[in-house]
């Protein structure tokens, strides 16, 4: 009986050891990096509405994953995606709702990280040009500060518009960028309203120098905007280039899930110790202002919500003629497989 005993457990050690000894190079594969220097476009990189990606490059996540990532910060999320079609990106850090764009012009990106459960944006109008302003209808034929011309500031002006009868065609958008341009344009005259993130509307709206009549800021502001959840900041790129590099996507969508579990539970101090300090735009007390306001708009785990993805398809339709709602494969526009890896191994 001890003979049997013995050469069993001999045989599910060898067994075992066998196992081992053929998965353990299938796990050495899946973790080894296709491309470990990436490339990460980003449209103003100092607004909240970016805040998990400078989070993770802070605190050194993305380093940790093996990756050396070297971001370049341009004035609006049109920009950041013209450098992935350029090929000087590999990924952009922009929103989501490029990807919808992209596809009806038969380009195909795809979200694989969601970064933000609301755009962040708000639509005020200047105090100082705009003094007896009454209603949307006055908005026509004035100059609109946005990030940049086709980003997501520029959507969500263009939604707001619409819904009064105003054309994108009506107005003149110019473009200010997120920080201390923006500040400056607004208040020299250049422009007579802004739609722009955090802390900028912040700053203004706490100065009395803007007056804001349309928010995304908050969860509520957002559903009052676009009727649902609207996903805003990811991480996106090509298809192709997913399928090529997935465990290089893993280990960024890791950072990403990493530095939003950092985020919520991080303190006002945190927040300050961590950014640079250019970020905070010469104002801390403005700065962790608006940081609350916009912290419930953050996202939790990376995981794109089910209905996100079709409020964002309703919305661009409504004022985008060559959005046709029914030639969008939206599943084809995002993934979640990523984010849910991320989220088990941080528990997010």
């Amino acid at each position: 009986m001890k003979k049997i005993v013995l050469n069993r457990r001999v045989f599910t050690s060898a067994a075992a050891l066998t196992v081992a000894s053929i998965a353990a190079p299938a796990l050495r594969a899946q973790s080894k990096l296709e491309k470990s220097k990436i490339a990460i476009a980003v449209g103003g990189k100092a607004a909240f509405y970016y805040l998990p990606l400078t989070i993770s490059e802070q605190l050194g996540y993305f380093k940790a994953e093996g990756l050396d990532v070297e971001i370049s910060d341009f004035a609006g999320g049109a920009k950041a995606l013209q450098a992935l079609v350029g090929g000087s990106a590999d990924v952009v850090s922009g929103a989501y709702e490029h990807t919808i764009n992209m596809q009806a012009k038969n380009q195909m990106i795809r979200e694989f990280v969601l970064m933000g459960r609301a755009p962040q944006i708000a639509l005020g109008v200047s105090t100082k040009t705009m003094p007896n302003y009454k209603g949307l209808a006055d908005l026509r034929g004035k100059k609109i500060g946005v990030s940049a011309p086709g980003s997501s500031t520029n959507m969500v002006a263009n939604l707001v518009l619409s819904r009064a009868g105003i054309k994108a065609s009506e107005v003149s958008y110019v473009g200010v960028g997120t920080a201390a341009g923006a500040l400056a344009a607004l208040r020299s005259g250049q422009i007579d309203a802004m739609s722009n993130t955090d802390p900028v509307m912040t700053m203004l709206e706490q100065k009395g120098e803007v007056k804001i009549i349309s928010d995304t800021r908050t969860l509520k502001g957002t559903t009052d905007v676009f009727g649902g959840p609207m996903p805003a900041a990811c991480f996106y790129t090509h298809v192709d280039f997913i399928q090529k590099n997935p465990n290089t996507c893993q280990a960024l969508a890791n950072a990403i899930v990493r530095g939003l579990k950092w985020l919520q539970t991080a303190g006002p101090s945190d927040i300050i110790k961590t950014v640079p300090e250019g970020y905070l735009l010469g104002d801390r007390a403005l700065y962790l202002a608006s940081f609350n306001k916009v912290r419930e708009a953050i996202g939790l785990d990376g995981i794109m919500p089910d209905e996100g993805p079709r409020t964002a398809l309703r919305a661009l339709a409504s004022f985008e003629p060559e959005i046709k709602p029914e030639k969008i494969d939206l599943a084809k526009t995002y993934t979640n497989d990523f984010a849910r890896r991320a989220k088990d191994k941080f528990k997010a």
